[in-house]
């Protein structure tokens, strides 16, 4: 009975994001964008579930890691002609490489892993507000740095002209692969020691638990996972710039954690999910909705002016998200 609670727990959001995968499949082309959309923002909330949900502490800099795995991927996917024609400074190493698909996303977990690596070594030793700027202040400096520095990238140019590989089998694999990985690593001793350490710091400590290297662990785990997020984002979009993976995506990110739940895998496939569907529909009615009796035009902003009242209205009535924090579960865990 233990095995199938477990297994439940995996099953559950493995099911949702297939789900979404065949279904969207089976929609009308003008919609079928907005199915892989809400796949690859599941991946990224999911990327971000790892860590935050794990150690309870909060991530405004996660966005920097899709953010240099979308720019690696794209990159690296681009001929180097039309590389060069686009961002003739670029180092002779970036300009040179060329790799599939497959290679590209790799690389790109490994550039989030290694970049999340490097600056959570300081940042993990931070709490509570204090790590939230520090993460923040990565978010702008990663931000400035790929906008200005043309060595690495197009700067404030659009990166252009990158394959469209990321289709309805490549986003939900993606999804699933980094649901499964998340769900591995929160029953891990890893992950279960990291959890106990933010249900009760002092006590951990007293167990001898090293919280700062089980925080860097999540961090770097989380950070690769959202770096591969990033290249399946590129590759859906075909083209990015920095203010695509700035400060709206990190909002509208956290805002599907806390809303879906911040402590559970499940919670975090359902905010996504869920405000992926909202999202698009208020974009849509920003656009000019066909209601078929008549037209909905609603105000530029009113998405991101709903999802802060909603995610307002779940932490005052419903702190702990729709799903309570908690694993759909069969039987008895």
């Amino acid at each position: 009975m233990r095995r199938v609670a477990v297994g439940s727990q995996l099953l559950a959001p493995v099911l949702a994001l297939a789900l979404v995968g065949v279904v969207g499949s089976l929609t009308s082309r003008s919609v079928q964008f907005q199915f892989r959309f809400a796949l690859v923002m599941a991946t990224i909330v999911i990327a971000l579930y790892v860590f935050v949900g794990n150690s309870g502490v909060v991530s405004f800099g996660h966005i920097s890691f899709v953010a240099v795995g979308a720019f690696a991927a794209g990159l690296t996917t681009v001929p180097e002609a039309l590389k060069l024609s686009l961002s003739p400074d670029l180092f002779p190493v970036i300009a040179g490489a060329e790799v599939g698909n497959a290679v590209s996303l790799l690389l790109a977990a490994a550039v989030g892993g290694l970049f999340a690596l490097i600056v959570g070594g300081p940042l993990m030793r931070l709490s509570g507000l204090s790590a939230g700027i520090g993460t923040f202040a990565v978010l702008v400096i990663t931000n400035n740095v790929l906008r200005n520095w043309e060595a690495i990238g197009p700067g404030a140019r659009t990166l252009s002209l990158v394959p469209e590989t990321t289709g309805f089998l490549q986003a939900t694999l993606g999804a699933i692969a980094v649901a499964v990985l998340a769900f591995l690593y929160q029953r891990s001793r890893f992950g279960r020691v990291l959890r106990a350490s933010s249900d009760d710091t002092a006590a951990a400590e007293g167990a001898g638990i090293d919280i700062y290297r089980q925080r860097l662990l999540a961090f770097a785990l989380s950070g690769a996972l959202a770096g591969f997020a990033g290249g399946l984002l590129v590759h859906l979009l075909g083209s990015i710039t920095t203010q695509q993976v700035y400060l709206d995506l990190t909002f509208v990110t956290l805002a599907m954690l806390v809303i879906g739940g911040v402590r559970s895998l499940w919670g975090a496939v359902v905010g996504a999910l869920l405000v992926s569907g909202v999202n698009s529909l208020l974009l849509t009615a920003e656009n000019g909705l066909d209601l078929w009796v008549t037209d909905l035009t609603v105000p530029t902003g009113t998405r991101l002016v709903t999802l802060g009242v909603v995610m307002a209205l779940i932490l005052i009535f419903r702190p702990r998200g729709l799903t309570g924090g908690r694993e759909v579960t069969l039987g008895r865990s």
